[in-house]
């Protein structure tokens, strides 16, 4: 479904991504692992078409979509969750959820702002509250749910957990579950690599913008000492 090739990305004269190759089969979760500024989030930017590659191909569905605009690449199917969240806050919990509601590419509107409600009972109950009156945890749940709102394919999350408290981390990780059952491919980053390992099918390791390791997440899992070695962990 989703297939780059050796993408190099930079910024200004700081080589961030080289020669970046991955691919995620449709109905897939993939977890991106790797140090703090090891070309993450870059990556995804890169592919979202925040950033510009300097060389390499991003493909969807066999599509060309390489620079494509991020809003181009949202009603391709792809729904993102970046990190740090970006709601509106200036908005209520409502308009977040409804303003992004439309149908899937496929024309299904599996994602309602019923079942995303039902999902995250906490933001029923806070429907008019402005964003900034949320807490770190119910602006996450609200940037996840303003997502699903969109009937993605594919959904990213980039750093979903980070400083949320442990019963709402919890929380999060159960929602990415409940998704995954439905068919949602998904492309994780998480510095909880236990945690995406056991969330994912697959999980690629980052190291100064190179692809260092890709297995199976659950091999992955009992490498100690490539986790050791590319993780610090």
């Amino acid at each position: 479904m989703l297939r780059i090739d050796s993408l190099n990305t930079y910024y200004g004269d700081s080589h961030i991504l080289r020669g970046v190759s991955l691919a995620l089969p449709a109905g897939a979760a993939m977890g991106l692992l790797g140090r703090n500024g090891m070309g993450k989030t870059t990556l995804i930017r890169t592919l979202m078409g925040y950033v510009r590659p300097a060389s390499g191909r991003v493909h969807w569905h066999d599509r060309d979509v390489t620079g494509l605009v991020p809003e181009r690449m949202a009603k391709l199917g792809i729904g993102y969750v970046p990190e740090g969240r970006g709601i509106f806050p200036n908005l209520s919990v409502r308009e977040n959820l409804v303003m992004t509601a439309r149908a899937g590419v496929d024309g299904k509107k599996d994602w309602t702002f019923e079942r995303v409600l039902a999902t995250f009972p906490r933001l029923a109950e806070r429907l008019t509250h402005g964003g900034q009156q949320l807490s770190g945890g119910e602006q996450q749940m609200l940037a996840i749910g303003r997502a699903l709102m969109t009937n993605p394919t594919l959904l990213i999350l980039d750093e979903a957990t980070e400083g949320l408290a442990p019963l709402i981390v919890a929380e999060i990780w159960r929602v990415i579950a409940q998704i995954r059952l439905t068919g949602i491919s998904t492309l994780i980053v998480d510095r909880n690599y236990r945690a995406v390992l056991a969330h994912t099918n697959r999980a690629v390791v980052l190291e100064k913008g190179q692809v260092v390791l890709e297995d199976e997440s659950s091999r992955l899992a009992d490498d100690a000492a490539a986790l050791t070695k590319f993780l610090g962990v």
